[in-house]
């Protein structure tokens, strides 16, 4: 089953075209890397998937289910979280608080029934207090659960983004350059951790320009180049496609430590 699929995507701001005709589909439980030059027009298409932004043109699907102009809060009901290029983390705010905002997505208990308590209320309090904690446990960062979110380490910051990010409970996690700004340390850490999300069955999209990185754990890649995609495959295929070689990865002297 394809878990994303995008048909023909346009983004136009003024005269300048972000995406043409973009297409992409993206299969259940892979991990699937975008990448191209800056300013090719990944973001652009992240933000066009999640909402933030409205195509000028085409449609995309989430499991079959034509998504095109939904709000971000229904795309995120339907399965689709995502973190972005500049971490976004609330600034006074603990670990535990911050993972435990991404939960109000999934919250049932209405607003009558949280002014007036109930037994649901606390259950869910409860439910969401054990799921936020077990994702603390997951990204392994539980110790820090108490301190300001801000006063981590920047790797550490991005592992407190996804976990927010996976408290949506996601099918499909949109993952913008995670690693921009880790160590290489950190980032050893952040491949495994994808992994380990995969192994949730959950679905991975991420952009990326750590080419060890998506060498390194992706099934597939595309690429795209001023907009548009001009090549997609295993990472082999791709290391070896003179279209992406000339467009963004360079001649085989500037990436032969890819191999």
């Amino acid at each position: 089953m394809m878990m994303l699929e995008s048909k023909g995507i346009h983004k136009d701001f003024g005269g300048v075209k972000a995406l043409t005709d973009v297409d992409l589909s993206v299969p259940e439980n892979t991990i699937m890397g975008l990448i191209g030059p800056n300013g090719a027009g990944k973001t652009t298409f992240f933000n066009v998937i999640s909402g933030i932004l409205p195509a000028t043109a085409g449609d995309f699907y989430f499991k079959g289910m034509r998504l095109t102009g939904k709000k971000p809060f229904n795309i995120t009901r339907t399965g689709i979280a995502r973190t972005f290029q500049n971490i976004q983390l609330f600034t006074g705010m603990t670990v535990f608080e911050n993972v435990v905002a991404g939960r109000h997505i999934r919250t049932r208990a209405g607003l009558v029934r949280g002014i007036v308590g109930g037994r649901m209320v606390r259950r869910e309090e409860r439910e969401n207090r054990e799921r936020v904690n077990e994702l603390l446990s997951f990204v392994r960062i539980e110790s820090e659960r108490n301190l300001p979110a801000d006063s981590l380490p920047y790797g550490k910051q991005r592992h407190v983004e996804i976990a927010r990010a996976l408290a949506v409970e996601p099918e499909l996690l949109l993952l913008d350059e995670p690693s921009a700004g880790m160590n290489p340390r950190e980032t050893e850490d952040l491949m495994e951790l994808i992994r380990a999300i995969r192994k949730r069955g959950i679905t991975v999209l991420l952009i990326e320009h750590d080419m060890n990185l998506i060498m390194g754990i992706c099934d597939r890649i595309a690429v795209l180049d001023y907009g548009k995609k001009i090549s997609e495959g295993t990472p082999e295929e791709i290391r070896n496609d003179e279209k992406v070689i000339e467009a963004y990865l360079g001649r085989e002297e500037d990436y032969a430590d890819l191999g």
